[in-house]
């Protein structure tokens, strides 16, 4: 159902039918211009400035876990749930020889994705969400999973001054 939710704030109406033929001024009306007191678009108002979003760059040292596929999704899901957003779709790849995984997490409000170097103990996320999603708790989900000895955190908001 959040799923569903979620589609339909971006404009995705599962209960519509897409073979079901509209006539000409329906679809007129479908794409009018919306009032700007009606827009939802989920940009973010903080500290006196609107955004699109919150685009996290998380560098993970000495970390551990980040060549076990089912441990990364596994972690990768308890990040969207601390941040209560809403999970469309997991894509990993497991690499060889050196079992580094790339991957992302498609979300109703961005994306999580993760970069490997298991040799090295190094791994490297972008964490981008909108709405009313807490990026910022889903790298406190990293620290705790992942066990890394350095975390670094760079915070970017995306679209400021739309």
């Amino acid at each position: 159902m959040a799923q569903a939710h979620a589609l339909f704030q971006l404009g995705i109406d599962l209960d519509e039918n897409p073979s079901a033929s509209k006539t000409e001024e329906q679809n007129r009306s479908a794409h009018a211009p919306i009032k700007e007191q009606e827009r939802k678009d989920f940009f973010i108002e903080r500290d006196g400035e609107r955004f699109a979003g919150t685009h996290l760059i998380v560098d993970l040292w000495g970390a551990e876990g980040i060549n076990d596929l089912a441990y990364v999704e596994d972690t990768l899901r308890a990040c969207v749930e601390a941040a209560e957003a809403t999970l469309l779709h997991i894509h990993l790849h497991h690499f060889t020889p050196n079992d580094g995984i790339s991957g992302v997490a498609v979300l109703a409000e961005s994306h999580i994705s993760i970069h490997s170097w298991p040799e090295s103990g190094y791994a490297a996320l972008d964490i981008f969400m909108c709405g009313a999603a807490k990026p910022h708790r889903a790298v406190e989900v990293l620290r705790q999973r992942f066990n890394p000895s350095h975390v670094g955190v760079e915070e970017h908001r995306r679209g400021r001054g739309l």
